[in-house]
């Protein structure tokens, strides 16, 4: 389960994805969904935790493990400390669809270089080419945040149940590991 060289694109893709929306699953046992200031930093850490340690599995043999978790733990928590919110679990309070856009996509754009900025420190020794991180993680984010506060305000409003709002950030988690995964796979090999 975990790469190996040998590994194709889209396998690796596909575990990629699986370790992080897993992560992302599993962070919701401690972490309860909602508007920015409802996600505290230590929540955040806790779902940044979640996140990192699967991933950290899949690539430990290309750098240390820890630093990728210590790195992606200390991002969530300055992103939330800063104000930006707790991306992956924070839902937009506006039901105006171009401000969920536009919130998503500055958001996204943030939060995702704050991680990509951490995460580079963790890899930087390791990986050739890996400033290009930071700007793989913004760009992730920066898509998959407005898509994902769109279906979700979609599925709230055909539903009436704020689990559409769950799903949609389910949807973001989704799309950041694809992204992520298909420019992990690449920097790695």
């Amino acid at each position: 389960m975990f790469f190996t060289p040998g590994k194709t694109q889209f396998s690796f893709t596909l575990q990629w994805a699986i370790v992080t929306v897993g992560g992302f699953l599993v962070s919701l046992f401690w972490i309860e969904v909602g508007e920015k200031p409802d996600v505290g930093v230590a929540q955040a850490s806790l779902g940044g935790f979640a996140i990192a340690f699967p991933q950290s599995l899949m690539i430990r043999h290309h750098i240390l493990s820890g630093r990728w978790m210590l790195a992606t733990l200390l991002a969530w928590a300055t992103i939330t400390a800063i104000g930006v919110g707790a991306v992956g679990w924070i839902v937009p309070s506006t039901q105006i669809f171009p401000m969920r856009i536009l919130w998503g996509t500055t958001l996204g754009t943030v939060g995702g270089f704050v991680i990509g900025l951490a995460q580079w420190t963790a890899i930087r020794q390791s990986v050739a080419l890996a400033w290009q991180w930071m700007f793989i993680s913004a760009i992730s984010w920066a898509i998959a945040v407005p898509i994902g506060s769109t279906v979700g305000i979609v599925l709230l409003r055909s539903t009436r149940l704020f689990l559409g709002e769950v799903a949609g950030l389910g949807i973001t988690w989704l799309i950041v590991a694809v992204l992520t995964g298909i420019n992990a796979y690449r920097l790695l090999r």
